[in-house]
């Protein structure tokens, strides 16, 4: 019976486990392993076929990792503490966030303006722009903990932004990541199961779920508005006099257009971020005294990213040897596809649950896709409304699942002081105000298409 099927309990007990604040590798990995044992495995065939499938998540692995020491090398460069402490200029506060300043400059809405849409775009850019994807988080929030504090902006509206910025940029800009999700992996799973359906038509479809996201986000917006107190504690500190020379601004630019033009000319993300550290490296920027420092450090700032997309990878592979996923399927054909409301309903809840307990929507897509299209065109689905059904379905995951790079980002970037829970203030607020909009903006869009 499908609610009982080893999915629906392996990820029931993934989330149960996130939200105790168990530590989500050790969730994902307990998870695979009790999704075997509910299947009739031994506990020694769950534990291979989840280490067969970790390999699936080295390739991303490895791309944070590079992601990573690109991103610390244009920190080390200090173009990052150039542009932070200019943003501190403008808001005219330093990094202690002392609480008397608070009302001053809270008072301000146009420089809380700034500074919320100034982390937005760089949310959205460097996911299409320059691709260091999540890699940027730990390099430009750190240093603004003091302003946030300073101002009372509430944490969980600057987690909502940067979640909304990483999935809206690869959800409907064919370029960067949203070229791989978009091209490679959409438009390549759809055509595979016979969707015949073109890049401008996905992208146009794409954005009716999008604009639930933008409804959400207004919602958080609005919701988030009144100060929050947090405390004074120990921080990295934000200099408002940083020295920076020209030489070092000049090639932190060059390695920047590097980055963009490689990845518009070889299209791989790997490639452009290594042609950006390359830049900084012979350029002069990172002396060889410091490379390996400079790379250890970017390893280290996303070895907790690696691991959870390792680690989700072969929860994903034991999900998929169980073949649950297909008794899902099957159950809701037989009890609730009566017609395309109900059925399109469902399969955006089967493909919530699915895509929350993998956390990845680029890993998502290929699973769904050989069950959903079939479906889809057999209950009269247009090619847009398929292709939302599955792109939604995937794309839940990256705000509500605390498996997803989306939710641990923002999370690894303003818990710096231990005051922002990964459950309660980002994968919570994620979920509400993104997870939800996107699904039922994405339901309504694939009945009426």
């Amino acid at each position: 019976m499908a609610p009982f099927s080893p999915v629906v309990i392996s990820v029931t007990l993934v989330l149960v486990m996130c939200v105790l604040r168990i530590n989500v590798v050790i969730a994902l990995t307990t998870g695979a392993i009790v999704c075997g044992l509910i299947n009739g495995a031994s506990f020694e065939t769950a534990v291979t076929v989840f280490s067969e499938g970790l390999g699936g998540g080295a390739k991303i692995a490895l791309s944070y990792a590079i992601l990573g020491a690109f991103a610390s090398a244009l920190a080390h460069s200090g173009f990052s503490s150039f542009l932070m402490s200019k943003m501190a200029q403008l808001v005219n506060v330093n990094s202690s966030g002392e609480k008397g300043q608070a009302a001053d400059v809270g008072s301000n809405g146009k420089v809380k303006f700034v500074i919320l849409f100034t982390i937005g775009a760089m949310a959205i850019a460097c996911k299409n722009i320059i691709p260091v994807h999540i890699a940027f988080i730990p390099i430009l929030i750190p240093p603004m903990i003091g302003i946030f504090n300073a101002m009372q902006i509430d944490r969980r509206l600057i987690a909502c932004i940067i979640t909304f910025g990483v999935i809206v940029a690869y959800m409907v800009i064919p370029m960067g990541f949203g070229e791989i999700f978009l091209e490679n992996i959409m438009l390549y799973y759809l055509h595979a199961n016979g969707v015949d359906i073109s890049m401008h038509d996905l992208i146009r479809a794409l954005l009716y779920p999008a604009l639930g996201m933008v409804v959400g986000l207004l919602i958080a917006l609005i919701r988030y508005r009144k100060p929050r107190y947090y405390k004074n504690t120990s921080v990295k500190k934000l200099k408002k006099n940083v020295v920076f020379f020209r030489k070092d601004f000049t090639i932190s630019c060059l390695a920047i257009v590097a980055t963009l033009v490689v990845q518009l000319l070889m299209k791989a993300i790997i490639l452009s971020a290594l042609a950006g550290f390359f830049f900084l490296s012979f350029g002069g920027v990172i002396k060889r005294k410091d490379s390996d420092d400079v790379v250890a450090a970017g390893f280290k700032m996303m070895a907790l990213i690696s691991f959870t997309m390792i680690a989700a990878a072969g929860f994903g592979h034991s999900l998929r040897m169980s073949n649950g996923i297909n008794e899902i399927v099957r159950w809701l054909g037989i009890y609730m596809l009566n017609n395309k409301i109900l059925a399109s309903f469902s399969m955006l809840f089967v493909g919530f649950f699915i895509s929350v307990g993998i956390g990845s929507s680029f890993s998502t897509v290929p699973i769904i896709t050989t069950v959903y299209v079939p479906l889809g065109l057999t209950l009269g689905f247009s090619p847009a409304a398929i292709a939302i059904i599955v792109a939604v379905s995937a794309i839940m995951g990256d705000a509500g699942s605390p498996a997803s790079d989306s939710v641990l980002g923002p999370t690894m970037g303003l818990n710096v002081d231990g005051q922002h829970a990964l459950i309660h203030d980002t994968a919570i607020p994620t979920f509400l105000h993104l997870t939800i909009p996107i699904f039922l903006f994405g339901w309504i869009a694939s009945v009426l298409l």
